[in-house]
């Protein structure tokens, strides 16, 4: 894993955007290994913090463990002490967060932000993309039932594959009715910031890289 030059790593402070199927999670995983640059999500942080019982971990817990959402004064101050961690002084990818306008005016008073990536798939693909959508139950490697051919089995470990419980067609919708209730209006919100940049998620996994890539070596 190469190290940016500095000119590139002051430029990689980045949010992901996008519907949930979208991609974010494959895209971020790349850039962060591209760019040497850690990749936040903050499903992660929070078990993180829950795990080791961190003071604000506790708090979180005690609304997950009660079925509710963390309260974003929370979520925020959970993502403003991972930011202020060493291995984000040269970048980051926020996978995850912000997800309504509260949050992502709250971040811009955190850190400044090089650009918002919106990773725009037509919403009638995201519902065949999530339902059909097969995980590892070994390595967590992800696939989907159109090019399984019928395996059941990882081909990185060999491990059962399985459906999610929020894969399936009535949560799908769900999900994807609070995104664009919430998360949606961000796009309006970076745009008017001159942050946000557009690509095309509708397409292989490869080739969706090779566009973000590009968007990032033009900043």
């Amino acid at each position: 894993m190469g190290t940016p030059t500095p000119e590139i790593g002051e430029k990689m402070k980045i949010v992901l955007l996008g519907a949930p199927g979208a991609g974010k999670g494959t895209q971020a995983v790349k850039i962060a290994e591209k760019y040497n640059i850690p990749h936040i999500s903050t499903g992660d942080i929070f078990r993180k913090n829950i795990k080791e019982q961190t003071p604000i971990g506790v708090i979180a817990k005690s609304y997950i463990d009660k079925g509710n959402l963390v309260p974003d004064d929370v979520t925020i101050e959970i993502v403003k002490n991972r930011l202020a961690e060493d291995d984000c002084k040269k970048g980051f990818i926020l996978d995850g967060f912000p997800r309504n306008v509260y949050q992502a005016e709250a971040l811009l008073n955190i850190t400044e932000l090089n650009v918002v990536l919106d990773i725009h798939v037509p919403t009638e693909n995201l519902m065949a993309r999530l339902t059909g959508r097969r995980v590892c139950s070994g390595c967590g490697e992800s696939y989907h039932v159109t090019t399984l051919e019928g395996r059941n089995t990882c081909a990185r470990c060999g491990e059962n594959l399985y459906q999610r419980d929020d894969d399936n067609e009535q949560t799908v919708a769900e999900r994807l009715a609070v995104y664009h209730k919430q998360t949606e209006p961000l796009i309006e919100f970076y745009k008017a910031k001159a942050l946000l940049k557009t690509v095309n998620g509708d397409q292989d996994a490869d080739a969706v890289t090779a566009e973000v890539l590009n968007v990032l070596e033009r900043l």
